[in-house]
């Protein structure tokens, strides 16, 4: 069975503002095939409104409708068509995993900017990185006493062409056309030997940042105040009663960015996998409708209430609290922690960097400086024990912001939860 390369992914873009354009992917199922295909999307600054699903486990057809995140974006259509049809199974043999030679990591490159400093500089920097489909790995910004600042962003290419003049000086000229007089001078260099760095934690913000729970149907979280815990609720049901060999998984819940990743990303690190049908709708409040008849990769439908039960609660989890922000006072700085769960792949979310400089940017907060962005590795026996999904871990990103009254006095982590939103 095959179809034509043209027919793997079809790409309709919508003619008018505000109507949205429709993604099909048709090709060789695999587990984890729906994660991969919404990162990607999601990556290329798009939302997912609307989806179908259908699959035999052997083969499987995708339609997506997608809007864009910000009106701002400036969607590269070919290459997200590119990018689909690269994660694809081959539609002429059969897909397997390259035991003997591994696909080999992206080149990591340094990119060193030299600015003066403005409201929102990390932000336009950011945006532009990403609509060059440039992926930020590491960065580190400071800023000097006079209002100069220095950039380093280490970063790969999804087009792996940054290894040539022509791509590199295409990146610099992006970045002065948008950051204009401001920019005093832009680099790009191999960066040897780079190597993703751990990050460290205090125990106590370790245990504020991350040890949260759900109990009695509510999100427990001090993070959360009485108006987000009314706003911030999901519903997740298990039913087996309608099919003879598929778990029915039925998700209601508020939408946020990213949640048909954060939903499929979740499936695919337990090692389930969706059969027969799936499909995703929003109604006109903001909610989001999942239905997804589901199995584990041994063919056999969730009937462990235990497994159910865990199954429900990290769903619930993922879709209440994407993101972990906390706000810390550290002497004359303050301080705000963003960390998101990564796949069992070590692939971060995408654009949550985007998403908070963004977010900072449209409240007028000025950025002093970014000192790390980093794996926080994070035990998680219970879903080890029933899923086999070994450890999980965190990305983590740490900002010092510019020393604001209205933090000090009001900032609580609520204040940044509508980054999701």
């Amino acid at each position: 069975m095959g179809v034509a390369s043209d027919d793997v992914v079809v790409i309709e873009v919508a003619k008018r503002a505000g109507e949205p354009s429709v993604v099909t992917v048709n090709c060789p199922d695999q587990t984890g095939l729906g994660c991969d295909i919404c990162r990607v999307i999601l990556e290329f600054g798009l939302c997912i409104t609307r989806g179908d699903v259908s699959t035999d486990g052997r083969w499987c057809y995708v339609v997506f409708w997608v809007v864009k995140l910000s009106a701002s974006m400036n969607i590269q259509w070919e290459n997200l068509k590119n990018r689909l049809m690269s994660i694809c199974p081959s539609c002429s043999i059969p897909f397997y995993f390259d035991l003997v030679n591994p696909p080999t990591s992206a080149q990591v490159y340094l990119l060193k900017l030299f600015s003066v400093d403005r409201k929102g500089l990390l932000h336009d920097v950011t945006q532009v990185l990403c609509e060059l489909e440039l992926l930020i790995h590491w960065v580190k910004v400071s800023t000097t006493p006079d209002g100069r600042v220095v950039d380093l962003f280490f970063i790969t290419d999804g087009m792996e062409l940054l290894h040539t003049k022509e791509r590199q000086d295409e990146t610099c000229e992006r970045l002065i056309a948008v950051l204009g007089e401001s920019v005093n001078r832009c680099e790009i260099q191999l960066a040897e030997d780079f190597q993703q760095g751990v990050s460290s934690l205090p125990p106590v913000a370790a245990e504020e940042l991350f040890s949260l729970e759900l109990c009695d149907d509510e999100f427990c979280s001090q993070a959360l105040s009485p108006d987000m815990k009314k706003l911030k609720k999901a519903n997740v049901n298990i039913d087996n009663s309608l099919s003879p060999s598929h778990t029915l998984l039925q998700i209601h819940c508020v939408d946020q960015k990213g949640l048909l990743y954060d939903i499929m990303r979740t499936l695919k690190d337990c090692d389930i996998q969706v059969i027969a049908y799936g499909r995703f709708l929003s109604d006109m409040k903001g909610s989001r409708e999942v239905d997804l008849f589901i199995q584990q990769t041994d063919g056999k439908k969730i009937v462990d209430p235990v497994k159910q039960d865990i199954l429900s609660r990290r769903l619930r989890l993922e879709m209440l609290h994407p993101m972990r922000v906390m706000i810390a006072n550290r002497g004359p700085d303050i301080e705000l922690l963003v960390a998101n769960p990564v796949e069992m792949s070590g692939k971060g979310r995408p654009l949550v960097f985007y998403h908070v400089t963004l977010a900072l940017k449209l409240l007028g907060i000025c950025i002093f400086s970014v000192s790390k962005l980093q794996l926080f590795p994070l035990q998680n026996k219970l879903l080890q024990l029933y899923f086999d999904c070994g450890y999980d871990s965190h990305v983590m990103c740490r900002l010092k912001l510019a020393d604001t009254q209205h933090l000090r006095d009001n900032g609580r982590s609520t204040d940044f939860c509508w980054m999701t939103a």
